[in-house]
């Protein structure tokens, strides 16, 4: 969102302006999506954005545009990756401190894949707390693991145009080969069942834990995210009214 008026095409404008009168009668939120790989946080995200003038903080492409700018937080991230170290929680946390000023960030943020341990959860809090405001909601994407499994190890992509199918819910016309060109399809090496499997063995040591720490404070709601995208849109509408 541009900061003033005059920095956008007069094309935009009215949209702009339409946009603008639209989000001044939204609540102001700041949301937490937590799931495990493939669950369809990143199929409802930007339908939660636009519904609500949210800005979406996705942690990892923060930070790397916060070292391709060398912000002062972006070079503290590239010492300690250039280390092999983890960046600290600290530091991301800042990012999303320092991401909340801007114009885009006015009505709140969706967070995605942070925090992904409860002392992340902690130090979000605090700092929240620091600018007067809390975490309104968490929306957990609960998904059973068998289903997750069929979901991703079934997906393939045409690599030159980025099509997918999957073998169950949307097979090419031909096994193993694009529709538009007869070119073969891949697989994505994080889609297999060995990786998923490492994936989601984290996301239960480490993150589980995260949705029990905000169900103490009555912030979660969980969604059934095995069911069509049309109908977790529904619920999530309904659990953010």
């Amino acid at each position: 969102m541009a900061a003033n008026l005059e920095d956008v095409p007069s094309l935009d404008l009215m949209h702009e302006l339409l946009r603008r009168m639209k989000c001044s009668s939204k609540p102001d939120k700041h949301l937490i999506l937590i799931g495990p790989p493939g669950s369809g946080k990143g199929t409802q995200s930007p339908l939660i954005k636009d519904e609500y003038c949210l800005c979406h903080l996705a942690t990892g492409d923060m930070l790397r545009a916060a070292v391709a700018a060398k912000t002062p937080l972006g070079i503290k991230a590239k010492e300690a990756m250039d280390k092999g170290e983890l960046v600290s929680d600290g530091l991301v946390v800042g990012l999303i401190d320092e991401a909340m000023k801007k114009p885009s960030c006015q009505k709140g943020f969706i967070l995605d894949g942070f925090p992904r341990t409860v002392t992340q959860a902690q130090k979000l809090d605090e700092m929240l707390a620091k600018q007067g405001a809390n975490v309104d909601k968490v929306l957990n994407f609960a998904i059973d693991d068998a289903i997750l499994e069929e979901r991703i190890t079934g997906r393939w992509i045409h690599p030159a145009s980025g099509r997918t199918y999957h073998t169950k819910f949307a097979p090419p016309k031909s096994p193993g080969v694009d529709d538009v060109t007869g070119e073969p399809l891949i697989q994505r090496r994080d889609d297999t069942a060995e990786v998923l499997k490492s994936r989601l063995e984290a996301f239960h040591r480490q993150t589980e834990p995260v949705i029990d720490y905000y169900s103490k404070k009555g912030l979660v709601a969980n969604l059934p995210a095995e069911k069509p995208p049309k109908e977790v849109t529904a619920e999530v509408l309904k659990a953010l009214s």
